[in-house]
């Protein structure tokens, strides 16, 4: 039987070819399976190692981004205490020039009013050899009383009122012995009204024509306050010292040395 010889012989052949065929499938299979693998794992380190340069980008970026936000907060807080500073300053001033200029003002009301009544007053009774005959009082005089008129409208704080009454008083009465009393009063009533540059003329007309009288060295301290007002600090400055060599024993001088200090701690 040479013909199942060579048949079992194919089959056998047949099963070895298929089990080789087989065998060399599996194998590529595999291959291809590591080198999957071996892709992926690749891949995996790859994108590990992007994340992690992604995440110090991010670190650095935040880092300079925290730095700059406390580097602006710094600056802010800076700048917000430097005015805290000039308003306490501000302030401080303020409440000065305020107590000073009430006092001024009281000092003001009750020098006027002596020498106002002083004036009333009339001379003194004349002694005659008979009898004694009481001269009668000159009628008043009306620059008095239209200078009393215009301190009323000061002391009622009617400010506007005054400095016409004021004006008014120095056009008809430019020779009375209350024109300096008049051009302080009317320099206080433009400070009062914010006519600073106003007032500063009106005490400087004081200061220049009646330098020996009594209100000159407040009309001077005057100046340096409306200066302060218009922002004229180092002017002020510059008043208040010359104040303080002209009139050394001034009534104002205390309060001009505590004003110039004010400034002097200013920024």
């Amino acid at each position: 039987m040479p013909w199942m010889h060579r048949f079992l012989a194919l089959s056998l052949l047949g099963v070895s070819l298929v089990s080789q065929a087989a065998l060399f499938d599996d194998t590529e299979a595999r291959k291809k399976i590591l080198d999957v693998e071996a892709k992926s794992q690749a891949g995996i380190a790859e994108l590990k190692k992007s994340q992690a340069a992604i995440e110090k980008r991010l670190a650095s970026i935040e880092a300079v981004i925290l730095g700059q936000g406390l580097a602006d907060m710094q600056n802010q807080l800076e700048s917000l205490k430097q005015e805290v500073a000039q308003l306490r300053g501000d302030l401080e001033l303020a409440a000065h020039n305020l107590d000073a200029a009430q006092q001024r003002q009281k000092d003001l009301y009750a020098d006027t009013d002596t020498r106002l009544r002083r004036i009333e007053a009339g001379p003194a009774p004349v002694q005659t050899a008979d009898s004694t005959v009481s001269a009668q009082p000159p009628a008043e005089e009306k620059d008095v009383k239209a200078f009393a008129e215009a301190e009323a409208l000061t002391k009622s704080v009617k400010h506007k009122e005054a400095f016409a009454a004021y004006d008014a008083f120095l056009k008809e009465y430019p020779t009375s012995k209350l024109v300096p009393d008049a051009l302080f009063g009317m320099g206080y009533a433009q400070f009062a009204l914010k006519n600073y540059k106003s007032s500063i003329a009106t005490q400087q007309k004081l200061m220049d024509a009646y330098a020996e009288h009594a209100k000159a060295p407040e009309a001077m301290y005057n100046v340096a306050n409306s200066q302060i007002q218009l922002g004229q600090i180092t002017n002020a400055k510059k008043t208040l010292k010359e104040l303080m060599v002209k009139y050394p024993n001034a009534e104002v001088i205390p309060t001009a040395q505590k004003q110039l200090k004010a400034l002097e701690a200013l920024k």
